[in-house]
């Protein structure tokens, strides 16, 4: 009788708690029936805390580092020092016809924002081959810096050996979610399709057609959003060890229901914080650089391309490391969530 009424008692508690329904796609939902909490560190906690975790283990991520930059100079190469001298005297004969007077501290800025978007390569190695070697260079980039921080996280002695060696494994997974990723973002590629036509035709003269049309834009770029939110959560949980592409999109999607907006103000934060990273590095050494090059010998130094690639393969390591731990954030998070549920339940 005692057992009988024991397990009673755990059937009607089990009944009192509310059940969770988690968020589907495209399928209705309300939402009272569903509850998406979601307790994390803070943005600014996070941001520092991922600088932190870089500079702590900097014995491993500093020959990390350098290892990626010469590997990137090797296969991708490095932009042509006259052709950052072109750039200079394109932007002082622009001032000189304008009758503008750029100080050094705004002709950095403006070498930075010229020279940023090559990422550093040289015209020659600026075609399809040298985009395959760049993607492949992330793609490792990814992969190792999750690898140490997954071991590093878990307590374990990591070297830098193991991580080159044993990270590539996912490789071909990771692979497949990035594919899954670049037909996600097809409406964004229709909304560049139309919006090339609409330049060509003059659709957008008419006021009437022009807000249809950027209204269609904006719900493209929704679409593409809401969908990738998700491929980017799997792209790290598709590194965990016997983890198959489409297993770690459901889990990846699962994580992410409900709380995807939380997640694009992540996205937003960490390319505020890759601008002012780059602008607060970068232009101090290119004005170091606009001062050695008065010096005749400094002439040939390829000085500011090489900053480029080192700030381009550091701001990989920043960036796989922000969505890794925001990934344990809230892997931590449901674990700890579950387990409260559970003994609330017994």
């Amino acid at each position: 009788m005692a057992s009988g009424t024991s397990s009673k008692k755990k059937k009607k508690s089990i009944k009192e708690t509310p059940p969770i329904f988690k968020h589907k796609s495209f399928k209705r939902s309300y939402r009272e029936d569903y509850v998406r909490e979601l307790e994390v560190p803070g943005m600014m906690y996070h941001i520092l805390y991922t600088f932190k975790m870089i500079f702590k283990n900097w014995k491993l991520f500093l020959p990390f580092l350098l290892i990626m930059t010469i590997t990137a100079i090797a296969f991708v190469g490095l932009m042509s020092e006259n052709t950052y001298r072109d750039i200079q005297n394109i932007l002082d004969q622009t001032a000189e016809q304008n009758n503008a007077n750029i100080g050094t501290f705004a002709k950095s800025g403006l070498l930075l924002v010229s020279t940023v978007f090559t990422g550093g390569l040289s015209v020659e190695s600026n075609n399809a081959g040298a985009g395959v070697f760049v993607a492949l260079i992330f793609l490792i980039i990814w992969l190792v810096t999750i690898f140490l921080l997954r071991h590093i996280m878990a307590g374990h002695k990591v070297k830098l050996r193991d991580g080159l060696y044993n990270a590539m494994t996912p490789l071909i997974s990771t692979f497949v979610v990035l594919l899954v990723a670049v037909i996600q973002c097809l409406p964004i590629m229709i909304f560049l399709i139309a919006y090339s036509a609409a330049i060509e035709t003059h659709f957008l003269d008419t006021p009437f057609y022009a807000l249809l049309f950027w209204v269609f834009s904006a719900l493209m770029f929704l679409l593409s959003f809401y969908l990738v939110s998700g491929t980017i959560m799997a792209l790290t949980a598709v590194t965990a060890p016997g983890l198959y592409p489409m297993q770690a999109l459901k889990t990846a999607n699962d994580l992410m229901a409900g709380r995807r907006i939380k997640f694009i103000l992540r996205i937003v934060a960490l390319i505020i914080v890759l601008i002012i990273m780059w602008a607060v590095v970068m232009m101090p050494l290119i004005m170091f650089d606009l001062f050695m090059k008065q010096f005749s010998w400094t002439v040939q130094i390829p000085f500011v391309p090489v900053c480029l690639v080192i700030m381009t393969c550091f701001s990989g390591i920043y960036v796989a490391t922000y969505f890794y731990l925001y990934y344990r954030y809230m892997l931590d998070f449901d674990t700890k969530d579950s387990f409260a549920k559970k003994t609330k339940r017994k």
